[in-house]
């Protein structure tokens, strides 16, 4: 995944892009880049947050930089901002999304003449440098970055820093936002509204799918008109969004409330059922606050997340490292969890390993049960637009292992969505499979139909693709 935010001012705009970019680190763990434009020309940096945070990187540079125009990034994975000088003049660029045929691409500009790519630490190439390549095949900026939506396989949403404003540019299918805040000095754009409000900006506009835009201090203007249907990633609302994030004016902490209330509705578990609901902090609490005030059952924390020194979603990107700090992060508060019952929510089931540890950790603690209640449902495909996942292959699915358990290693499309299918008698066998292998003692997953209604913008608004399959 990843966040950018943009500032274009009368005045400096360094310390609206220094808190603006750092506002976004619940979604990225790896680097961090600012650029800024000003009497000086470019001037950018950029740090591996992996260790520290993004205020204690930066807090030097916020110093010495200056300029009227900045961008911003937080990346999972590639540095960013790039600075770019070709015939479209020098620019820098900033991207969210994901390239899924980005060697072949790569390989055809080399073929035809084009430029060489430096390949990063995993072999992989830089895909906003791949993008910028693709932007300097044609004659302007807006028909490369049009082009660059033609090109790709994946999604791609994009920041264009130049002299004469910066362009805004969304994801040709709305999979990631753009919002854009006003104020007296000037405008900015932002993947997260809530980043600007802080800073005395107004939400003045979201960009639709395929949209651009440019902003200067002066003003925003449409350089291409939205024309395509949207299908912003759901799982936005269910994970990847702050508390305080909204998308499409939906709020994510209401929707995750209305989500775990739906779920509650459906489930019919009562005080005399179990004695505690608790979420796994912290995109699980809200679902379970929701979850709570429909059953009428005491929420509780049983146990909390620590962080002084974890301030950000550090993660390494080993997987059992990962795994390891996760467990570090959460402490147990013993008299909440001795002889309780405890249905317990998590944001989603991915490859099952931490749910399983976080279950035996309050079973050691004293837990009498563990009911668990995804709110989304089964993950049954690997996401090919945001990386919301580090899963590199279908297989580190829990369902697809179970699955391919169950049918062998060559299954049908028509199979899958029989086991994706609430009602079916596969989707069942599928769930009492993975509650066994990860020691609930039940576990209902929420379904497609009620977390889309949580949501409220309607199927054919959303992409859902990694639960049913659907682009």
């Amino acid at each position: 995944m990843g966040g950018f935010f943009a500032a274009a001012l009368k005045n400096d705009c360094v310390f609206d892009l220094f808190f603006g970019t750092d506002y976004h680190s619940h979604l990225g763990t790896r680097r961090a880049g600012m650029t800024v434009l000003g009497e000086n020309g470019f001037e950018r940096a950029i740090h591996n947050i992996e260790n520290s945070p993004f205020r204690s990187k930066f807090d030097r540079d916020m110093q010495e930089m200056k300029g009227n125009f900045g961008i911003g990034s937080i990346s999972d994975y590639e540095p960013q901002p790039l600075i770019v000088r070709s015939h479209h003049g020098t620019f820098s660029l900033v991207t969210v999304g994901r390239i899924n045929n980005a060697d072949e691409i790569a390989d055809d500009i080399a073929a035809n003449g084009g430029t060489h790519f430096l390949e990063m630490s995993g072999g992989k190439v830089n895909q906003t440098e791949l993008v910028a390549a693709i932007i300097n095949q044609k004659s302007n900026l807006i028909e490369g970055i049009q082009y660059v939506w033609k090109k790709i396989e994946g999604s791609m949403t994009m920041l264009i820093l130049t002299p004469l404003g910066i362009y805004c540019a969304r994801d040709s299918l709305g999979r990631t936002p753009i919002a854009i805040g006003k104020k007296e000095e000037g405008y900015c754009a932002s993947f997260e509204s809530f980043a600007y409000l802080n800073l005395g900006y107004e939400h003045y506009k979201e960009l639709e799918p395929g949209e651009i835009d440019i902003i200067t201090p002066d003003g925003i203007k449409v350089l291409s008109l939205p024309n395509n249907p949207k299908k912003i990633c759901s799982f936005l609302w269910v994970y990847f969004g702050y508390p305080s994030s909204s998308y499409e004016g939906i709020s994510v902490e209401s929707m995750r409330n209305r989500c775990g209330s739906l779920m509650a509705k459906r489930d019919n578990m009562s005080i005399n059922d179990i004695d505690i609901v608790a979420g796994v902090p912290d995109s699980g609490t809200a679902h379970a606050v929701g979850y709570a005030n429909e059953s009428e059952v005491p929420f509780s924390r049983p146990f909390i997340k620590y962080t002084p020194t974890w301030p950000r979603s550090f993660m390494p990107t080993i997987q059992s490292k990962r795994d390891l700090i996760a467990k570090m992060k959460i402490l147990p508060v013993h008299e909440l969890i001795e002889g309780k019952k405890i249905l317990l929510i998590d944001d989603s089931i991915v490859r099952g390993t931490q749910l399983r540890e976080t279950a035996e950790f309050l079973y050691k603690s004293g837990a009498k049960e563990v009911h668990v209640r995804p709110a989304c449902p089964p993950i049954m495909f690997g996401c090919k637009y945001i990386n919301f996942s580090r899963s590199t292959s279908d297989m580190d699915l829990i369902t697809r292992r179970i699955i391919k358990n169950e049918e062998g290693e060559d299954v049908s499309s028509d199979i899958l969505e029989e086991y994706a299918n609430p009602d079916s008698e596969k989707y069942k066998k599928m769930v009492d499979e993975i509650r066994k292998e990860l020691g609930f003692t039940s576990l209902r997953f929420n379904r497609l139909d009620d977390m889309i209604e949580s949501i409220g913008i309607g199927k054919e608004n959303l992409c859902t693709y990694c639960f049913d399959g659907n682009q």
